[in-house]
């Protein structure tokens, strides 16, 4: 049995007893957090929704927050003598998925 969530503005696929990464969620380590935004469950008898499926939630255990790795912007204009060289991690949350509820 599988679900498609939605979180941080992304679409999800999860299963029971999946690791995924997702935008910062606000809860520490150990907390359990459910997502009520569900918009497929898929298995035997398959469920969309339209636009979410009724009733159906998603818990997750929040196993580590932490941020990616380093990216590197770097901004070159051409005969200005000009250029920026910023960085940046991207935040984000560790989930592990307890159960899918249809």
């Amino acid at each position: 049995m599988y679900a498609i969530i939605k979180t941080g503005g992304k679409q999800v696929k999860v299963e029971e007893g999946q690791t995924i990464f997702v935008e910062k969620l606000d809860a520490q380590e150990g907390d359990k957090v459910t997502f009520d935004e569900v918009v497929f469950v898929g298995g035997d008898n398959a469920k969309v929704g339209t636009p979410l499926v009724e009733g159906a939630t998603v818990e997750a255990t929040v196993e580590k927050q932490g941020r990616g790795k380093k990216i590197t912007i770097f901004k070159y204009r051409r005969r200005k003598d000009s250029h920026t060289k910023k960085g940046h991690r991207q935040p984000y949350t560790k989930l592990t998925i307890n159960a899918i509820n249809a």
